[in-house]
């Protein structure tokens, strides 16, 4: 019999955003069980961006994406946090030995979005209704992004658009769009939604248009494997679909040893036992997309985990070794 922890400390990155997904797994958890205490543990992790760091993009010698979580990870396995809550998108498509993710939130609007500098739409005399597409932008803009995925997908859509790194967290790089450093910038819908700032985005860019990141707008909670109390309360915030999708996604991503370096879109969509899993990859030489889709049934993880890693093995076959260096 497992005992029922009285306080459960949740490890988090202190943005904005991090501490509203973590409120919302506390909130839940609370609901549950209003008679645990919930304590928000806020840890600096390094790939959280510094004005020092400037705009360079992060390093996949150094870490990548597990740069996100390097530190909340090591906390758990120090015993110093209960659980952690992450973005899934930001986490390495290979688990670290000893923890697990034992939830997925349902997921938010998988989408990216365009958000345009004021000063821009006026200059331009742009209308962000629902027809507004990248290549309606003027040549030249300046987009600010250091994902290689959306840099690489406006070169093909835009050649004469210009690409110019821009890090920082939600708010940051808002700020930065709004000082002009640059006329343009891309943000994740799921982000701009649970931080109440839908109403910055210019227009909602299609998943035909720019395939989203894996697990985009998917929030996991993760803990020790050997935790059993503490995963029979988590797991009750479980989305099975979500769930789903996002084992499917990170399979593929992690057979084609994909990181922040590498220009893979993946979407998976399960409806009535159905999942169609869209996978782009593309060549950051000359911006060309190699794509597969597949539709089959998936009941389980196991079955999840296999469409991943066969469309992934099936796509892999059919592009140059260069594109993955």
């Amino acid at each position: 019999m497992t005992v029922k922890p009285t306080t459960i400390r949740l490890g988090t990155r202190g943005s904005a955003l991090a501490l509203a997904q973590s409120n919302m797994v506390r909130d839940q958890i609370i609901a549950l069980y209003p008679d645990i205490e919930v304590e928000l543990v806020t840890i600096l992790t390094s790939g959280d961006w510094k004005p020092e760091d400037g705009e360079k993009r992060l390093s996949e010698a150094e870490g990548g994406k597990g740069l996100f979580a390097k530190e909340i990870e090591r906390a758990m396995l120090a015993d110093e946090i209960d659980i952690a809550v992450h973005s899934m998108k930001d986490m390495d498509s290979r688990e670290t030995p000893g923890l697990i993710i034992g939830a997925m939130l349902e997921r938010e609007d998988p989408r990216d979005a365009l958000l345009l500098n004021p000063g821009f739409i006026a200059q331009h005399k742009l209308d962000n209704n629902s027809q507004f597409q990248i290549k309606d932008l003027p040549a030249g803009t300046r987009i600010g992004t250091s994902s290689v995925r959306r840099a690489c997908i406006l070169q093909s859509m835009h050649p004469d658009l210009v690409i110019e790194p821009l890090r920082g967290n939600v708010g940051t790089r808002i700020e930065k769009l709004k000082n002009g450093q640059v006329d343009a910038t891309i943000l994740a819908v799921a982000g701009l939604n649970r931080l109440h700032l839908s109403y910055e985005i210019f227009s909602v860019i299609t998943k035909n248009e720019m395939t989203p990141a894996a697990a985009q707008g998917a929030v996991g909670v993760q803990c020790k494997a050997e935790r059993e109390n503490i995963l029979s309360i988590i797991g009750q915030l479980n989305h099975t679909e979500t769930q789903l999708c996002v084992e499917a996604e990170r399979a593929a991503l992690k057979y084609l040893d994909g990181s922040c370096h590498t220009p893979i879109g993946c979407h998976a969509m399960l409806n009535h036992g159905q999942m169609i899993l869209s996978l782009a990859v593309y060549d950051q030489g000359d911006f060309s997309c190699y794509r597969e889709e597949e539709l089959q049934t998936v009941k389980d993880s196991d079955e999840a985990i296999k469409l991943g890693t066969d469309l992934a093995k099936k796509l892999k076959a059919h592009i140059p070794n260069s594109v993955f260096q």
